[in-house]
Parts: structure tokens; sequence; C-alpha cells
């Protein structure tokens, strides 16, 4: 009997080696992204669980800084950060929102993840530049013009602002036309323009009208400032005046270009 063939031979030949290179690699290739697959799958799963459903990254403990009038105290009950929830899952804008809201005097807060644990309320307060009396209190008023606390006790640093803008003439007339809160932020804006040693000395910040503003210092000098507008300029002269004159009872710089003291 005739043995088998060239062909027949190489056919048995390639039987028997198993599938060609390129079909061998392919399968690797589908199995190694199977696995891949399976186990980003399971690594997500985890992370998942770690993050929401285990105790590992929970809120233990809440710290606050910052705080000058406010107490920490104070600021943890309104924030009411849920202590034993997932770090992951605390809403911070929204106790942001809500501090910035029932605090007032809050003038930013930031909410900080501290990992694993804690969760700090970085707190910055308005500072008040101006106040105005009502009745026995006084309201505080920011350098932005906002009239954010009402407290028993005037605090120190902060002048007393006077609206006399009420009266007739031009008084009235300017209260009708810019109404009393930007009148109200005229006055801050002077108050923020004021030299460091004539604003830790100024009593009161006196507005009769849009043009016509005025300060009264503790030693009972007085200055003519007019409207806010060049408050740097009004500024720099008033400081010159004062070391000119330093006798003068009275200086006027509405005009910085042309100011002038009287009194002795």
């Amino acid at each position: 009997m005739a043995g088998p063939t060239t062909a027949e031979r190489g056919e048995r030949q390639q039987k028997s080696s198993g599938p060609p290179p390129a079909r061998r690699i392919g399968r690797v290739r589908l199995r190694t992204i199977v696995i891949l697959g399976v186990a980003v799958v399971l690594l997500g799963a985890g992370g998942t669980w770690v993050l929401y459903g285990s105790s590992w990254l929970r809120v233990r403990h809440v710290s606050v800084s910052g705080t000058r009038v406010l107490t920490p105290e104070e600021v943890r009950d309104v924030a009411a950060v849920p202590v034993g929830a997932p770090m992951i899952s605390l809403d911070t804008s929204g106790i942001e929102a809500r501090l910035r809201r029932k605090l007032p005097r809050i003038d930013t807060v930031d909410v900080v993840r501290s990992w694993p644990h804690g969760i700090g309320l970085k707190v910055t307060e308005r500072t008040p530049v101006l106040l105005i009396r009502n009745g026995k209190n006084f309201v505080e008023v920011d350098g932005e013009g906002v009239r954010f606390a009402t407290v028993p006790q005037a605090p120190k640093g902060a002048p007393m602002l006077e609206l006399s803008a009420s009266r007739k003439g031009s008084g009235a007339a300017s209260l009708r036309r810019f109404g009393t809160g930007r009148l109200v932020r005229e006055a801050v804006r002077v108050a923020g323009e004021l030299p460091a040693a004539v604003a830790r000395d100024t009593r009161t910040v006196q507005v009769r009208s849009y043009d016509d503003i005025s300060l009264e210092l503790g030693d009972g000098r007085t200055v003519a400032w007019g409207s806010s507008e060049s408050g740097g300029a009004k500024a720099r002269t008033l400081t010159a005046l004062m070391k000119a004159a330093p006798g003068a009872r009275h200086f006027d710089v509405s005009v910085p270009t042309a100011p002038a003291s009287s009194g002795s």
C-alpha cells in the first residue's frame, strides 16, 4: 500500500500543531480583555462600596476656623453637617449657602473635606466700616454697603453714619434721586478711602446729600469731603493739608485741587 502523499502529510502536521499563530494571539487578547473588564467592574464596585457603603470614609468630626464674633458652636449648629454620612455624598454647596443665608455676618465660607473623616468650615466674617443707630442698637454696615447685623453695643473702630439727607432742599432732592441705599454706599466708599490715621480718628460720617459728605473727628475737628468721587486724591490732599496746618479745626478737600483749612 502506498504511503501518504506530501500534501496529506502537510495537512496532518497542520492539524496536529493547532490553529495558526494569528488565531492563537487573538484568543489570548480576548481572554485578557475579558479578565481586565471583570477586574475593572470589581474594582469599581469595590470603590463604590468603600465610598458609600463602608464605615471607613464617613464624617466623624467638624472643625470651624476664622470666626471672630460668631462662635464655632453657632456655625456648626447652622451648618448641620450630617455626622456619620459618607464623605463623598456631602452637599458642600448646600451647606455654604445655608450658612450665608442664616448667618448674614458670614461673608464667605468654604466647606472642605479632610479625608478620611473630617469636615472643615473656613469662615470669613464681614467687617463693619460704618454703624447706623437704630434705637438703642447699632446696625453694622460692611465695605459693600450690606447691613448684616444689629448689635446692642457699638464695636470699636467703626464710625457712626448720620443720614440727614431727608431735610428740605438739596438733601431731599438727593434722597429722591439716589435713595437711602445708594447714599449709604457712597458713605461706605468715603470711609474706605480715608487715610489710616484719619480713619482711626473718625467718629461720624455725615451724609447731607450725594455731594455733601463730611467727617467729624474725635477731637472735634471736621472735614468737608464732598462726594465720594476722586477719593484717592482727596485722601492724599487731606494728609498733606493736616501736616501743613496741624492746628486747624476744619479741612475742606471737596475739591482736592483747591483744598482749604480754617480755625485754630
